[in-house]
């Protein structure tokens, strides 16, 4: 129990983010760049994985009865 209430504690503390998609600007990166964000607040939960192995690209053919967008579109 104590574990879990030293995790909810952790989840709930202010942290920097980094932004996605921003042009970077060094001597603005800090301000610019970076944001608070509490992670309990902004997921819902997280999945953790120990251990992962690179995924097998996807091959160059077309499977029967997939969509002309296939892999990328609906």
């Amino acid at each position: 129990m104590a574990e879990e209430a030293q995790s909810r504690r952790a989840a709930a503390r202010a942290l920097l983010e980094r932004a996605i998609g921003v042009l970077y600007r060094p001597e603005t990166e800090r301000l610019s760049h970076y944001f608070e964000a509490v992670l309990a607040e902004q997921f819902d939960a997280w999945v953790w994985f120990e251990q992962t192995t690179a995924v097998t690209p996807l091959g160059h053919e077309h499977p029967h009865g997939a969509p002309a967008t296939w892999p990328f579109g609906l």
